[in-house]
């Protein structure tokens, strides 16, 4: 279903449960994967797309189209995982750094991570990246997302992106080859 037909069909009383299906079935698997590499856990990612689903739901109507759907649902989803962080870490009494090295410890327990030890040394190493260049990388690495839905994304310039990706790489490669 092409985009504009969806937000029409997503905000009509008559359509909108059906075209909010549609929806999730058409985005649930890209925003799972983007959650998942910022919580990491399975299941804290399946909890934070459930939410992210639910807040887009609820804000269809202040969705003004000013950037693509997807767009806008991607940042509602960045700041769904971060605030999950944030809120796990304050409840555990720990900071955030210190939270996210404990769901590194954890990921190898999770059943659904399939990765060996070099998946794993690169998940601590983008875990080591300040926020912002660890979601530019991500963002770009996994995604393959061009600069310019980033900048939509993360309300930042295509330049500072491209240096925060410039900046991540530099440092990815310095991690890993000391570990």
């Amino acid at each position: 279903m092409e985009e504009i037909t969806l937000i029409e069909a997503l905000k009509d009383p008559i359509r909108s449960e059906k075209a909010f299906g549609i929806l999730v079935d058409t985005y649930k698997e890209r925003l799972y994967w983007h959650i998942r590499r910022i919580v990491l856990q399975h299941t804290f990612a399946d909890d934070v797309l459930q939410n992210t689903f639910i807040k887009v739901f609820r804000n269809l109507d202040s969705f003004k189209g000013e950037s693509k759907l997807f767009s806008w649902m991607y940042r509602i989803a960045t700041n769904e995982a971060l605030t999950y962080l944030k809120t796990e870490a304050k409840k555990g009494g720990v900071s955030l750094g210190d939270y996210q090295e404990q769901q590194l410890e954890g990921l190898t327990a999770d059943v659904y991570f399939e990765g060996d030890h070099i998946a794993l040394s690169l998940q601590k190493a983008i875990a080591s990246l300040p926020e912002k260049q660890k979601l530019v990388f991500n963002m770009r690495y996994y995604q393959e997302m061009p600069y310019a839905q980033m900048s939509q994304i993360l309300d930042t310039s295509e330049g500072a992106l491209k240096a925060s990706y410039h900046l991540a790489l530099q440092k990815l490669k310095k991690y890993l080859i000391s570990n």
